[in-house]
């Protein structure tokens, strides 16, 4: 997985972008015209959450992380109660 240390993503609907190791979610999702939900941007309210890899993750509080030579996979995590 050469590209300059560009980690690609593929997003929902088939969308697909690249970022680096460290970057943060939601800038990664923005560059790739992906628009995650936000409230407080300390992780506590829980409505930036997405699913990386099966994982659910708070985008606002975290970064891109690299996963061996796979693509990243993201998914918006759903919630019936929002």
């Amino acid at each position: 997985m050469k590209n300059n240390g560009q980690i690609e993503i593929i997003w929902p609907e088939g969308k697909t972008g690249k970022a680096v190791a460290g970057e943060s979610w939601l800038s990664a999702a923005r560059k790739s015209g992906i628009a995650i939900p936000t409230g407080c941007l300390t992780g506590k309210c829980g409505a930036c959450e997405i699913e990386v890899n099966g994982e659910v993750i708070r985008a606002c509080i975290s970064n891109v992380e690299k996963v061996g030579k796979e693509k990243i996979i993201v998914e918006f995590a759903t919630d019936p109660y929002w």
